[in-house]
């Protein structure tokens, strides 16, 4: 059995910061103590970690690598491999996929495929159509991570909007329910009247105009009120107003919350103001708004409004975002940048480092049961990140790993590196290079 110790490093871990030495056998952790207490056989590999933090792996929630049908964008492979690059080392996959994953058989074909190449953890959620319900009910909970609803910003099967057929998701459905709120029809509307305006020439800087508050608001607190009729367990993604944050609470503890929330690191970072400079490449769904928006939503994560931090990870081609405002889709990478763009907000003073694994790590656990992953314990899977918090680079297009070759973060300096990340015990990513060792495993869960 492998044994590697990790020595003398700071450990940030269940709020606190505390100097450690941690030893993994095969894939767990099975031996936590102080600093210097630990001493190596012949058979364990040693890894100094004095001037190092160490990191329960992140684990994404929301993530979209387009496999199958849109692998042009992006795969579980390449994906995967940016991700574990960035300290993420569990993802969970969303459905809108080409054939998208809607009946349990499409899904487990997804399972299949990540069991072949992913060198991260990965669940997939299933994705709810006006007409599937019996296939949500066929989920096991044990072995998914979620059901998930698109009431806005989808296309096809995949857009919610029969008001009796959210009834009976809310109803009847016994997995976690995760949402992307929008109002479809005002967001047509809004389009409409700006294409009187512009024709079809609308400038970016319109987006979150189009895609607005009320869009959102509306739509967020439709999807509480069913969720408090019906008693079903609600995460609402990627939270990107002021306004929705007056819908969530913060006086009771997270696991006790049957509604949850999250914010993606990229509304955490730009503002409406980036458009400028930034255009197509930070088009997402919800928009980036303005930078009262941005700054309420920092707050919202620091006083336990919103419960975890992810990516909404949506790769597309750097020509297909080149393209005109209405033509250019919207979603943009960050798995391999999102961690050392939270440490940023940390040496800025926005967050502290037992926040950022709280959000990141330890309430998504949490919040989804995994099982045994998301905190730095024994008998749990070692799933780790080691950072330096000291090692300034900067990203340009020779070190990013997506399959598209872009970032939003082209040309950021970061003070914060990533130095290693291990799955399941494995080093996949040790000093800018990917080990391709291993593979990544299924996420189960304990309901």
């Amino acid at each position: 059995m492998k044994k590697i110790l990790i020595r003398n490093i700071s450990v940030v871990n269940e709020e606190k910061i505390s100097q450690q030495d941690i030893l993994i056998e095969g894939k767990f952790i099975s031996k936590i103590t102080e600093a210097g207490v630990q001493t190596p056989d012949g058979e364990t590999a040693v890894i100094e970690g004095k001037g190092l933090h160490l990191l329960p792996g992140l684990i994404d929630d929301q993530v979209h690598f387009r496999e199958p049908g849109l692998t042009h964008k992006g795969d579980l492979y390449t994906e995967s491999r940016a991700a574990v690059a960035g300290g993420i080392t569990s993802y969970m996959e969303m459905p809108n996929t080409s054939p998208p994953a809607t009946t349990v058989e499409l899904l487990e074909e997804k399972y299949k495929r990540a069991s072949e190449v992913s060198l991260a953890n990965y669940s997939f959620y299933i994705g709810t159509t006006n007409h599937n319900i019996e296939e949500l009910l066929k989920i096991n909970l044990k072995q998914i991570c979620g059901v998930k609803i698109f009431m806005g910003s989808s296309t096809g099967d995949m857009l919610v909007d029969d008001p009796a057929a959210l009834e009976e998701v809310f109803s009847r459905v016994k997995a976690l329910i995760a949402v992307h709120c929008e109002v479809d029809p005002m967001i047509k509307e809004n389009t409409a009247r700006y294409k009187e305006k512009y024709g079809d020439d609308i400038p970016v800087t319109m987006h979150h105009l189009i895609r607005s508050e009320e869009a959102c608001y509306q739509s967020s607190s439709y999807a509480i009120s069913l969720a408090k009729k019906h008693n079903s367990r609600l995460h609402i993604l990627h939270i990107s107003t002021a306004r929705e944050l007056e819908l969530f609470r913060n006086d009771i503890p997270m696991r006790e919350k049957r509604i949850t929330s999250e914010a993606c690191v990229h509304h955490l970072w730009f503002s409406n103001k980036d458009y400028e400079t930034k255009g197509n490449l930070i088009k997402w769904n919800p928009a980036v708004k303005t930078e009262a928006d941005r700054d309420a939503i920092r707050k919202a994560v620091n006083d336990d409004r919103i419960d975890v931090l992810a990516t909404d990870h949506a790769p597309h081609t750097i020509a297909e975002k080149s393209e005109k405002y209405l033509k250019a889709p919207s979603g943009g990478p960050l798995v391999q940048h999102a961690l050392v763009a939270l440490l940023e907000m940390y040496h800025q003073g926005v967050f502290s480092l037992e926040k950022i694994v709280r959000k990141s790590s330890h309430n998504v656990a949490n919040m989804f049961a995994i099982e045994r992953r998301g905190f730095i314990r024994e008998g749990y899977y070692a799933d780790l990140v080691l950072v330096d918090l000291n090692n300034p680079w900067t990203v340009d297009k020779s070190n990013i790993l997506y399959k598209c070759g872009w970032s939003p973060f082209e040309g950021t300096t970061f003070r914060s590196k990533v130095v290693k990340t291990l799955v399941n015990g494995a080093i996949v990513y040790d000093q800018d290079q990917i080990q391709e060792v291993g593979v990544g495993m299924r996420l189960t869960f304990e309901r």
